[in-house]
């Protein structure tokens, strides 16, 4: 994985042709990210998978985390990996809680690393997050008439009860 200045290269390198899309670096426990523009993610995400020489072509894992009561509150966490050279590199995109009902969009990758699309749909159901121009952004684990974002910090505790009754007359 590059090191903390071979994370600050790589950004210039993104820089020169996308300007803007790159608003910081870091590197922490041995793993280096880049945070991206949002309204970017595809344009870096791309430039990572097809500059020839960086080539992170296969995307292990797409995740969400909910910072709040942090703003902007969400992070879209795309783990990258260039298999030729074993290394692995993490983008980040935060996304703010519009607070108006609606939910927080991020373009959908799904056309540049396939693997994405049940990542994608995961984030949707536990997270609200919205994928723009998803192929089929459905629940995926939860009932379709499921209330509610349940990996959401804001989310009740406990959720529902759940109501055992086979044995209900030896414990009643």
């Amino acid at each position: 994985m590059p090191d903390a200045p071979g994370l600050e290269l790589l950004r210039g390198e993104i820089e020169r042709d996308r300007p803007g899309a790159v608003l910081a670096t870091s590197f922490e426990r041995e793993q280096g990210a880049l945070l991206a523009d949002p309204e970017q993610i595809l344009a870096v995400l791309a430039w990572l998978r097809d500059e020839p020489g960086q080539r992170y072509r296969f995307l292990s894992s797409l995740h969400v985390a909910d910072y709040l009561p942090a703003e902007p509150r969400f992070g879209v966490h795309y783990e990258l990996l260039n298999r030729d050279r074993v290394e692995r590199i993490r983008v980040k995109a935060m996304l703010a809680d519009p607070g108006d009902g609606s939910l927080p969009a991020i373009d959908s990758c799904v056309e540049l690393f396939p693997t994405a699309n049940f990542q994608e749909r995961e984030a949707f159901d536990f997270f609200g997050i919205e994928f723009r121009g998803h192929p089929d952004l459905t629940r995926i684990l939860l009932p379709d008439d499921y209330v509610g974002w349940p990996q959401r910090r804001d989310f009740p505790v406990g959720g529902e009860p759940v109501t055992f009754t086979y044995n209900e007359r030896n414990y009643g």
